[in-house]
């Protein structure tokens, strides 16, 4: 309190203790000597306690308006003056050798172009994985000190791993709202707690709660692209009718929408715009004309395509003169040694995969030319981010035609996939590519996403133009920067403070490190001198030149036992000689590689890295890992029509346990079909139904089995109770075992049946439990979306046993 107020304060009191009564002027003119300001900005800077103070009227207020000042509205929040706008795109799964713009083989004509006017930079990093690099890029925090050491599906009671960001770690979105941007997340979320992702909230760590005044896209990890489960705002949005619907494509159309019309609205406010498409995340999904456009373009496959990357890198310089090519990694076969089918199928995985990156390329090319044609577009930065992590090789070593096999621990066979090759990137596949293709894309680095340790699943190309700034045009900057350094950076290029107190609660300091220096200077000491790496017990540790690397588990092992971190074997090498890890000097300096392990723990301690876990799929069964559930201990769940989209962690969860299901329905005598209930879609799941007026039930086992127990007779008129009888054969801990599977009608059994498997940990991917209808993909393929039930529902009601 300052000296006027204390003063004002001090008389009002002692005229109290005296009894006087003090004239109603005074007493008014003391009430507003006695204000504070709660909040004021350093200099030059803005406020570093948000949100500012509620408004204070200026002038003098007297009895009545005629004897006050005049009125004066409080104004809205300014941005700092000259603060540009920003377009924030991150591309999902992509490694540093897939696009042509970094030497690759999939076409980038949007990067290019946008790289021609502003920096590539060959030495950004990630942490590996989608959910850490994203609540990094969001706060300005390593992933760790954001409690998302994993996917939000892997989240752990841990303090570093529960999958809930910090209050204390406030995110751009909302410093920059209340700095007087509009702001819009466009694309996937995957920073919300996933047993918050239902219609009951909270809503606080929604995408709008994190400081996005708009938000369309989807929650999850990864999502059908030809039936996704999405949102406005906090809305599920109806599914497309359009028969050549595709989300990236809507994704894109929905970004360049928001920012016509907010800046149709208020021209002069600056926004900040991220994007984050699905792709090129599986499941590999792409319009076939976008496909065919490489067939035959890698039947030469993956260990060729590393070499000519390498040597189209060399010649854009995105690498070294000197850079080495690394070894393939261990583990993955050579080309040479595979079968000619074999061949066929991987090269035909591949050309989806590019036709699935070109394909986004292309779309994120309408957002930046709708955004270049805006007033001020001179004045907007553009940062172009080409994955959260390396190229995925969570397809196994034979790729896959269902991701969700790799999630619940269970390899492919080629010759299966081989089936269904000419349908692959099809709304009937959640396809993905092998491993070793994955690899080819990280050229010309060792590993994979996943792998901390290394660059291959760390190191992304970005690029970054700002036409009023950047003069520079094709520039290549090669300090070593980290994702949490983007923050900062746009904090320090707009002219905001990052905030002590944010929505009443401290602030956490922002651990990244501004690399607004590089625009202007190529050749710019690096100020970055330390930077740590872990996931899933992958570790590694950058310190002045100097890495140290140390790998747990193969990416493409889903079940991983055995581990003991004090045997791991770590590698060494001196980056700053050697860009690509290349060369192990392990052996030949063990005193670096020392001082450099003890270094980690030192980082590890701080960042809230410790314990280290390596557990591989187990992680995903949320009861398994005690996840909160929004249901708490209950046994029995009823739903209502109009529930759908409940997602899986919000869901009853039904793995490795006897339940029923069962349906109060009403049919009509005209007859009655459509979905009652399903959990789950395309990659897994049940669907209890009724098709040409008979009840029918069916189990997806992952795409590898979809067992029908149904009715010969159709439903009787009037009221009916329709339940299924789901008799676990598995004893307590056993996962994935055998079921029995009963169906009634009105308490007489119609039907039954034998499951040979269960699903044991993820029942899906991105879709959960509907009523009434099927939102998302089909469980099966003899019906079509969104198959609503024809009848009347009174009510569904789970029971678990």
């Amino acid at each position: 309190m300052n000296t006027r107020a204390l003063l004002a304060a001090l008389l009002v009191i002692v005229s109290s203790m005296l009894g006087w009564v003090l004239p109603s002027g005074l007493t008014i003119v003391l009430a507003e000597n006695m204000k504070t300001d709660e909040a004021s900005p350093v200099a030059d800077g803005t406020p570093t306690v948000l949100p500012r103070p509620d408004f204070r009227f200026p002038g003098s207020v007297g009895r009545t308006f005629l004897d006050s000042d005049p009125a004066q509205f409080p104004q809205p929040v300014q941005a700092p003056k000259g603060a540009p706008n920003v377009v924030l795109i991150l591309l999902d799964d992509a490694g540093f050798g897939q696009f042509s713009t970094f030497g690759g083989g999939v076409p980038s004509p949007t990067m290019d172009n946008l790289a021609a006017q502003g920096l590539r930079f060959n030495r950004f990093h990630t942490t590996a994985l989608c959910s850490p690099t994203r609540a990094a890029l969001i706060t300005g925090r390593n992933h760790h000190s954001v409690a998302t050491a994993g996917i939000q599906e892997m989240a752990t009671g841990y303090e570093g791993y529960t999958g809930i960001i910090p209050r204390s770690t406030g995110t751009i979105g909302e410093v920059l709202r209340q700095n007087g941007y509009m702001t819009a997340w466009i694309g996937k979320n995957h920073n919300t707690p996933a047993w918050e992702v239902s219609a009951a909230g909270p809503f606080d760590r929604w995408v709008n709660g994190l400081g996005f005044d708009y938000f369309y896209g989807f929650n999850a990890g990864d999502m059908n692209h030809w039936n996704p489960v999405l949102y406005e705002n906090r809305d599920l949005v109806p599914a497309s009718a359009d028969p050549n619907y595709h989300l990236t494509s809507d994704i894109a159309d929905h970004a360049v929408a928001w920012v016509r019309k907010v800046k149709s609205i208020a021209p002069d406010r600056p926004f900040f715009l991220y994007v984050a498409p699905g792709a090129t995340h599986s499941p590999h999904q792409a319009p076939k004309e976008w496909i065919d456009k490489f067939k035959g373009k890698f039947d030469m496959g993956w260990d060729t395509y590393r070499e000519e990357t390498f040597a189209r890198q060399k010649k854009l310089g995105v690498i070294p003169a000197n850079a080495k090519l690394t070894t393939r990694s261990a583990g993955l076969p050579a080309w040479a040694s595979l079968n000619a089918d074999q061949k066929r199928l991987y090269a035909r995985m591949m050309e989806v995969f590019a036709g699935y990156g070109a394909h986004v390329d292309h779309h994120m090319g309408r957002l930046i030319e709708a955004v270049q044609q805006l007033p001020g577009a001179q004045d907007t930065v553009f940062i172009y981010i080409a994955g959260d992590n390396g190229s995925s090789a969570e397809g196994g070593i034979e790729g896959s035609i269902n991701e969700n096999l790799f999630f619940n621990g269970f390899p492919e066979k080629w010759e299966e996939n081989l089936k269904v090759i000419d349908e692959l990137g099809g709304p009937k596949h959640f396809n993905h590519f092998p491993s070793a293709w994955a690899h080819a894309m990280d050229t010309p680095f060792q590993w994979t996403k996943q792998v901390a340790s290394h660059f291959g699943g760390t190191r992304n190309p970005m690029i970054v133009s700002w036409p009023s700034r950047i003069k520079d045009g094709g520039g290549l900057r090669d300090q070593f920067l980290h994702v949490i350094d983007i923050v900062p950076t746009l904090y320090e290029i707009i002219g905001i403070t990052s905030p002590m107190v944010l929505n009443g609660v401290e602030q956490k300091s922002i651990e990244g490190i501004s690399f607004a220096y590089t625009l202007e200077d190529a050749k710019a000491k690096d100020r970055r001198t330390t930077q740590y790496f872990e996931l899933g017990a992958n570790r590694g540790i950058y310190h002045d030149g100097w890495m140290a690397s140390a790998t747990s588990f193969a990416p493409w092992q889903p079940n991983r036992t055995g581990f003991d971190p004090d045997k791991q074997r770590w590698e060494l090498y001196n980056i700053d000689q050697d860009f690509t890890q290349a060369d192990d000097l392990a052996s030949v300096n063990p005193q670096k590689l020392r001082e450099l392990q003890d270094l980690w723990w030192v980082e590890a301690a701080k960042h809230n890295v410790l314990p280290l876990d390596w557990r591989g799929v187990e992680r995903l069964n949320a009861e398994l890992m005690g996840r909160p559930d929004p249901g708490g201990n209950r046994k029995s769940y009823t739903y209502y029509p109009g529930q759908v989209g409940l997602p899986n962690d919000a869901a009853p969860r039904l793995l490795n346990k006897s339940w029923t299901v069962t349906a109060d329905l009403e049919v009509p005598e005209a007859g009655v079909e459509g979905m009652v209930v399903t959990h789950g879609g395309l990659v897994g799941g049940y669907g209890l139904y009724v098709r040409d007026g008979k009840p029918a039930f069916v189990y997806n086992y992952l795409s590898l089995d979809r067992t029908m127990i149904a009715s010969q007779k159709p439903l009787p008129h009037g009221k009916v109770q329709l339940k299924i009888d789901f008799d676990y054969k598995g004893r307590a801990g056993e996962r994935g075992e055998p079921a029995f599977v009963t169906m009634s009608v009105n308490g007489t059994k119609v039907a039954e049946g034998q499951l040979p498997k269960t699903i044991p940990n993820q029942i899906s991917l991105g879709e959960g439990l509907d009523i009434g209808e099927d939102v998302g993909s089909p469980v099966d393929f003899s019906y079509k979306l969104p198959f609503a039930f024809t009848g009347k529902i009174e009510k569904v009601t789970v029971e678990l046993k």
